[in-house]
This record gives structure tokens, C-alpha cells and sequence, in this order.
């Protein structure tokens, strides 16, 4: 009995050590990134916004970001859980499609990006691609009676390229520079 609660008191000892080391790894590598692992926050019109937490936009003069499956409430991010064979989930992104191409009419023949019509695993995904992006444009210019081509410009200008992963642009600071566009 005693070689029991002593295996117990060591396992438990040596993981304490090993998740401290771990989170001592992940804290100290969060101070190494340009945010030094805290929220990018926003100053805008007397708002405090956070980037990297999905905005909900209506507006037609707006880009819209990734529909969100917890109405981009960041206390309850999560997903929908309802893969691609569930009839409920299949209408949703089929409503999704109809809503994009009576906003985007000039879009008809154009495939639709697919972060446009289905949500992100946290329902709060900040960023779209720049398919995604471009995919608007044409709806904001005439909205905003601006050229096709000073948004593009805007998009391109806004656009993040990684290393790890595909381009992205984020859709508030996007939204904030077409705002800021004379």
C-alpha cells in the first residue's frame, strides 16, 4: 500500500514539473509575439474594438467576415458541431449562399469563397481570405460610389502573408481603412 501512494506522490510530482515547464514554455513564448500575448485592441470612433476577435457587419457598405455560429459572442465561442452531412447544417450554408448572392449580384458566375458561408471552429474568426475580400468589391464600390480598383488596392494593402499559411486579411482593420479612404 505505502509503494502505491508513493508512486502516486511521485507521478504527481513529476507532472506538475513537466505542465509547469510547459507553461512556462507557452508564456514565454507568447512574449516573444508582437501583441506579447495579449488582445490587439482598437481605438475607433470612441469604440474599443478587439482584432482578433470577429466583428459581426450588416451593412452592405461593409466587408463581412465569417458568419459565426455563436452570433460573435466571444464568452460562448464555439462551434455548430454539425458537419457537412446534416440537413439543418446543409440549409443553413444553402441560406448562407442565397443571402451572399442577392448582397452580391454582380458575384452570380463567381465561385463563392467558402469562409464566407460556413463558420470558423470558434464562431469568432477575424479574418478572411483574400478571395474572400475580393469577392465584395464590387458590391462596396458601388455602395460607397468608389472604383473597383482603390478597394482592391485597399485589399491588397491590408492583406497579411504568412509563412505558415494561406494570405488573410482582417475584416475590422479592413473596414476601418475603407472608412478612412477619401
Amino acid at each position: 500500500m505505502k509503494n502505491h501512494i508513493l508512486s502516486a506522490v511521485r507521478l504527481t510530482f513529476v507532472m506538475f514539473v513537466i505542465i509547469g515547464i510547459y507553461l512556462g514554455i507557452v508564456y514565454a513564448g507568447s512574449k516573444i509575439l508582437p501583441t506579447h500575448g495579449k488582445a490587439e485592441i482598437i481605438h475607433y470612433k470612441g469604440q474599443k474594438f478587439y482584432a482578433n476577435i470577429g466583428q459581426k457587419f450588416t451593412s452592405s457598405k461593409y466587408f463581412h467576415g465569417r458568419p459565426s455560429a455563436v452570433d460573435y459572442n466571444a464568452a460562448g465561442s464555439g462551434g455548430s458541431n454539425k458537419g457537412p452531412s446534416n440537413k439543418e447544417y446543409l440549409q443553413t450554408v444553402q441560406k448562407r449562399i442565397n443571402a451572399l448572392k442577392i448582397q452580391n449580384p454582380d458575384m452570380e458566375n463567381v465561385k463563392i469563397p467558402v469562409e464566407l458561408v460556413t463558420a470558423s471552429g470558434s464562431g469568432l474568426d477575424p479574418d478572411i481570405s483574400e478571395n474572400g475580400a475580393f469577392y465584395q468589391v464590387k458590391r462596396i464600390a458601388k455602395m460607397r460610389n468608389i472604383s473597383v480598383e482603390k478597394v482592391e488596392n485597399l485589399i491588397k494593402n491590408q492583406t497579411e502573408t504568412s509563412f505558415f499559411g494561406p494570405s488573410k486579411v482582417n475584416v475590422l482593420q479592413l473596414n476601418i481603412a475603407l472608412d478612412q479612404l477619401k
